[in-house]
This record gives C-alpha cells, structure tokens and sequence, in this order.
C-alpha cells in the first residue's frame, strides 16, 4: 500500500489539479491511502472534503510583499507550519509529498526535505511561484502546465484536470437543462473563478440587459462572496432570453459543456479547463502580481482561440461588443472552439500520477 500526501490550497487553482491528481491515484492502485495538507483559509475546506479526501490543516505561511508584521512573525509561523506538516507526513506514514504550489506548499516542502520523504512538484502557471522554485531544488520530478515554465527538471505534462472535463459525460442541451436554461440559445458563461471576480461581475451588470436583447442567455457564476439570494434573481428578457446568476458550481464541466462562449480570468486551471473543452474565453486577467494570467492565456490568443481584453479596458460596452461579434459569427465561433480543442494535453492527471507511483 502506498501512502501519498498532497498539498495545496487557496484557490481553485491549486485545489483543482489535487483532487484531479487524487483521483488518478486511485484509478492507478486503488488502495492508495491520501492524506492532503491545507489550510483553514482557502478553498480546500469545502471542496477536499466533498471529494472525498482526508484534510488535515496547518498554519498559513503568508510571505509578505512589504516590511509589516507579518514579516517579522515570519520565522515562528514558519517553523510552525514545517513542524505541523511533518505531524501530518509521520502519521499519514508518507511514501511521498506531491505539492501543488502555494502558501501551504512551502512548509510542506521542506517538511518533507528534512523527514527524508521524497518530493514531487506541479506547476500550473507559466510563471512558477517561489513554493516551487523552493520545492523544484529538491524534487524527484516536476511536472509543468507550460512549456516556457523554468524549473529545475521540468517535464511538460499539462495540467492535471477533473474526468468530467476531459471526457465530458453531457451534451450542450443536457448541460443547459440542468442549469433551467434553454437548449437551443447562443449561451454565454461568465465566470471569475472559484472566488469570482468583482470587475467582470460589474461589467457584466452593465452589459446584461443589451445581451439579453440580442437573444443571449446568460450563466453567471458570481463566486460566494458576491452572490445574494435577494439581490440576484432570475431574469427573463422579452427575447425570451433568461440571466440565470448562481453563487458556485461545483462541476464546471456542465457550465462548460452548457456554453458557447464564456468570459473569465486567465488562471491555468481556467485556460487548460476551457482550451480542452473545446470551449472559446474572452480571457480579462488579473492585473497583479507579475503577468502571470495573461502569459497563461497567450498561446490561445495568439492562435485566435481565445481574446484577451486588459481588466484596465473591461467595461459594459466593450463586453457587449465582443460578445455579440463572436456569438454573432457561427464561423468564427466553430473556428475558435476548434483550435484551443487541441492545444493542450488532456491526461495530465495520470501522467502525474503515474510518476508520483513511480517515485515511491
């Protein structure tokens, strides 16, 4: 019996590739025993659990961008954290730590370089994040979403994605009934993640009604924190056209396969999700950080797979207008859709599997 722990947490863009990755594990030897490492502020708390996986919680590690407090407390939260996730690693019995990047990576990572259990890493963006520099110096293999990612050994193996997403189970007509909306009507999905996005929520508000009168339905994922039961209802257009605003989705498989055309951030997980889906995005980026959103959506730009519309530039009536250019444009649509199909790799899941076995 091989016992693996993974770690990785925050958004959906860590959370989704683990629970991906976990479930290709099982598929491999069934009595795999998983153990994750988390944190009590991210994502992980309600979707680890609902996949089924044990969650066990450490301390976030947060690494500060300015001299504050947090900084100066950096040295006992960390400790801290290593301490507890080396709990984790000696009761769980590790073979091997699989990390996914992020806060509760970087703890886990050296957790597991000074207990002797071996390492293997995931990145998902292009530009790598300092958990896995740190964990790439030392790991036994490293797996890249990207093929411009620079890590130490690097392999490319695209990121790893949910069954539902890369063997879709519902049709377009099966995906729109479950959401109430109608079979046949040009569907446009917006989406700003798993924690969704105020600016692309705000636009959206703006351009809604002139949508709804082109005859576009309209799947809003809102994120928890900005949907309210009593502000956001269903609306029904004289179109016939309806707004359906819902606060998550926990299958976005289904959102996708209901859509023709969405709009979202650039986070890998969206990027790969929504190129092997076939599926075409008005990708609006973060602007923070260093560029790493717009980098991920580059490549599906560049083939006019995909159009990118700086956050900076993202208003109502910008929206409307690429909106109802592209669905207003079957052609160009089908064309799109048929170039992100291919661009990426879809077994990315067992293929990290397959090499975290292979490490223990």
């Amino acid at each position: 019996m091989t016992n693996v722990v993974l770690a990785g947490g925050g958004t959906a863009g860590h959370t989704s590739p683990l629970i991906a990755t976990a479930k290709a594990l099982r598929a491999a030897e069934p009595d795999v025993r998983i153990v994750c490492i988390g944190t009590a502020k991210g994502l992980e708390t309600k979707v680890i659990p609902e996949a089924g996986l044990t969650l066990e919680l450490i301390t976030p590690v947060p690494l500060p961008r300015t001299l504050n407090l947090d900084l100066v407390k950096l040295p006992y939260t960390l400790t801290r954290s290593v301490l507890e996730s080396r709990r984790v690693l000696k009761e769980a019995k590790a073979d091997v730590l699989v990390g996914f990047g992020g806060y509760v990576s970087i703890p886990a990572y050296l957790a597991a370089r000074t207990a002797g259990v071996p390492v293997v890493v995931h990145e998902a963006n292009k530009l790598a994040g300092i958990a896995n520099k740190i964990g790439a110096r030392f790991a036994r293999f490293v797996g890249t979403t990207f093929s411009e990612t620079q890590l130490p050994g690097g392999q490319l193996i695209g990121m790893p994605m949910s069954r539902s997403i890369t063997h879709p189970t519902v049709d377009a007509a099966q995906a729109r009934e479950q959401f109430g909306l109608a079979p046949d009507r040009p569907t446009l999905l917006v989406s700003g993640g798993s924690q969704g996005a105020v600016r692309i929520n705000e636009a959206l508000e703006q351009a809604r009604d002139d949508l709804l009168a082109a005859g576009i339905q309209i799947l809003h994922v809102l994120g928890p924190k900005n949907f309210d039961e009593a502000v956001h209802a269903v609306v029904t257009a004289p179109t016939g056209a309806q707004y359906r605003p819902v606060a998550f989705v926990s299958d976005m498989a289904v959102a996708y396969a209901a859509a023709d055309l969405m709009v979202g951030r650039a986070g890998a997980g969206t990027v790969m999700e929504t190129a092997v889906s076939g599926l075409p995005v008005i990708f609006v980026p973060l602007p923070w950080g260093n560029g790493e959103q717009g980098r991920n959506a580059a490549e599906l730009v560049a083939a006019e797979a995909g159009v990118l519309v700086p956050d900076g530039d993202l208003s109502g009536a910008r929206l409307t207008d690429v909106v109802t250019g592209i669905l207003g444009d079957p052609e160009r649509l089908a064309q799109m859709s048929a170039a992100c199909r291919d661009m990426y790799p879809a077994d990315a899941a067992q293929a990290l599997a397959a090499a975290t076995l292979a490490v223990v």
